[in-house]
């Protein structure tokens, strides 16, 4: 019950999500009548650093290394918003043939490919196999492994490797030693070097009340203020913060070894302190609107049904574990679950065993209402399934209110 970040204790309770079966963690039809891992989903903060985090802690080789089966290509959103990112990493920077990108979590190669197509050495690291071996194929070097400060110190002084730029997006939170990795930056970065990270942002989490992107692959849930405590812990500044859309709301870390403060982050900062995000105070409504989305998806999902309406899922995402796990959707609610993502396709979602489709299934066997799980990408999802539309299908999207959409 001490912070992951500061230390200091005890933490300030704030939410708890019930025991959940673990996110991503997608079943075979053989472990269907397999015990199933489940734990405790409770959400906290520390009032020192304001650092909000889970307070049970998952092994990583569990969450990570067996059968991982997020592929980041698959969404052509997230691809899109990386390869701009990419490009203008490349053009600012102005990067080349002598450079070096590192990613850590860089799962299937997708933002690297964009270095490495313009000719810039980089270097993957990651420690699920399949997104691992997908980079490999595409041509972008791939170590298999955490990034940690050991292996950092085993980069510079063994192979000589430092960055111009370290990558790290959507991984900092799935980090069980956050000084650790954030030293390990430190070893790896050039002293005119920036890492730029990504990672979704507390605040909009709170405001929009997206609290199934809780689970036990998320850690933490970070503010400006805890970051910029975390990296100053270890002689880095962060010098820059952009507010993006994707993931329901993210940050883009601008970090570096010398003090080059931006305006942005400053703002933040003030604006965090008004708010009084080191006090239980931030978090109440929050709670509220938890309890209500709970009842009204609940209720919604129970009346279709019982008034003979069809109902199926889009998205076998990780926070379409705690939804389902928290509201209580089950195989008595939604018959089947579609996702793009091949590798998911013929598995069976953790905890409620919905079956895990093609997104042909639509077309074969179309539900009345299709409940967004995935509903980061709602625009993208409804966008592709105009089909289901045009037949006079409806979409339920549960985050950040219940609504259906025709």
């Amino acid at each position: 019950m001490t912070c992951r970040s500061c230390g200091s204790g005890p933490l300030e309770h704030v939410l708890s999500l019930g025991e959940t079966p673990l996110a991503d963690g997608l079943l075979t039809e053989e472990q269907l009548g397999e015990p199933e891992i489940r734990a405790p989903l409770d959400l906290a903060f520390c009032p020192n650093c304001t650092l909000a985090q889970i307070t049970e802690t998952v092994d990583p080789e569990l969450l990570f290394c067996r059968d991982y089966p997020y592929f980041s290509s698959v969404s052509p959103r997230l691809l899109a918003h990386f390869t701009d990112s990419a490009g203008e990493i490349i053009r600012k920077r102005t990067l080349g043939a002598n450079s070096m990108v590192v990613e850590a979590a860089s799962n299937d190669g997708y933002m690297l490919a964009t270095f490495a197509q313009a000719g810039i050495p980089v270097l993957g690291i990651d420690p699920a196999s399949g997104p691992a071996q997908s980079a490999i194929r595409r041509g972008i070097p791939t170590i298999r492994d955490f990034f940690t400060a050991e292996l950092a110190r085993e980069l510079r002084d063994g192979l000589g490797t430092r960055a111009d730029v370290f990558l790290a997006n959507n991984v900092l939170a799935h980090v069980p030693d956050l000084n650790g990795f954030v030293e390990g930056i430190r070893v790896l970065l050039k002293d005119d070097g920036v890492a730029v990270i990504e990672v979704p942002y507390l605040v909009d989490l709170i405001d929009h009340c997206e609290f199934d992107t809780i689970y036990h692959q998320h850690l933490c849930y970070f503010s400006v203020t805890a970051l910029d405590a975390l990296f100053s812990r270890h002689g880095l500044f962060l010098n820059d913060v952009e507010r993006t859309t994707i993931h329901g709301g993210s940050l883009r870390l601008f970090v570096e070894k010398q003090d080059d403060r931006r305006q942005r982050v400053a703002k933040l900062l003030a604006t965090e302190r008004a708010r009084r995000i080191d006090d239980p105070s931030f978090y109440a409504e929050f709670v509220k609107v938890v309890a209500t989305i709970k009842e009204q998806l609940g209720t919604l999902l129970r009346d279709l049904r019982s008034s003979g309406s069809r109902i199926a899922a889009y998205g076998a995402a990780a926070k379409a574990t705690t939804l389902c796990s928290y509201v209580g959707i089950g195989r008595d609610l939604v018959e089947y679950v579609v996702d793009r993502n091949h590798h998911k396709e013929g598995r069976y979602m953790g905890g409620n065993h919905l079956p895990i489709v093609a997104p042909k299934r639509l077309r074969d066997d179309p539900p009345d209402y299709l409940l967004v799980l995935a509903w980061n990408f709602a625009e993208e999802i409804m966008s592709q399934e105009h089909d289901f539309q045009a037949r006079g299908g409806r979409f339920i999207i549960p985050i950040p209110e219940v609504q259906v959409v025709a």
